[in-house]
């Protein structure tokens, strides 16, 4: 039997390994993961693609999934999660990269502030439509920085989802970038500061079994499995908090 996990790019490789092993301690089952960007992934569902167990990396995404929400949020009043079966799996955090050899001196959000005004670099963020990309925009906005002038401007340029971002860093083919310490460091790169809560809010995973999904019974099964200290040793050793 084959679960389908549609779950942020960010985690790519820890959902990776953790199905290794369970696949390896549960025979017959195995995984299609499909990693991408939680706002590409919630519209494939919508779409009717099929799908076991959503993992995204905001609450926004599953929220607009999910029948309980907030009206604000959920507009389109759709309903294809199991809320009974959604829980708060992870937290990340979000933190300012820069390239391994970088020469700007951004060494904080305070100072990558300051160079956003000053327009004197290239800045790379996700898409509006991504979670990583959303966050960002809350700390450009808790800095009064125009996101769109400095688009404009050619100071911004823009990732997909975080992947693309830490891939932009790492080849330094920009001068900072907004991403998950968990990318970070499975990228090799030191994070130079981390956001606070009061720029942009907690970086919360919310999990759920999807309403139409083929093997829902094996998937809150995996969903369980998430949620226990084997699979939390994995998620922590790229510095996820398990919740």
């Amino acid at each position: 039997m084959e679960l389908i996990v549609f779950a942020a790019a960010s985690l790519t490789e820890t959902l990776t390994a953790i199905g290794e092993i369970y696949s390896a301690e549960n025979p017959g089952v195995t995984f299609s993961f499909n990693f991408d960007s939680s706002g590409t992934l919630k519209t494939q569902i919508q779409e009717g693609a099929d799908c076991d167990l959503f993992i995204s990396a905001g609450q926004k995404q599953m929220n607009q999934l999910d029948s309980t929400a907030s009206a604000d949020v959920n507009t389109e009043g759709l309903d294809f999660v199991d809320s009974d079966s959604r829980v708060d799996l992870l937290e990340n955090k979000v933190v300012l990269c820069v390239p391994e050899n970088g020469d700007k001196g951004i060494d904080s959000f305070d100072s990558l502030a300051e160079h956003l005004k000053a327009e004197d670099i290239l800045f790379c963020m996700g898409n509006s439509d991504v979670p990583v990309g959303q966050y960002t925009q809350k700390i450009l906005a808790y800095y009064a920085l125009d996101e769109e002038a400095l688009a404009a401007a050619g100071v911004i340029t823009y990732g997909s989802n975080v992947k693309e971002v830490t891939t932009q860093i790492t080849e330094a083919s920009v001068d900072a970038g907004v991403v998950y310490c968990t990318d970070a460091y499975s990228a090799g790169l030191t994070p130079v500061d981390e956001a606070t809560k009061e720029m942009c809010g907690q970086v919360i995973y919310p999990a759920a079994v999807l309403k139409a999904a083929p093997n829902a019974e094996a998937a809150r099964e995996f969903l369980a499995y998430l949620q226990t200290d084997r699979a939390a040793t994995v998620f922590e050793s790229v510095g996820f908090t398990a919740l």
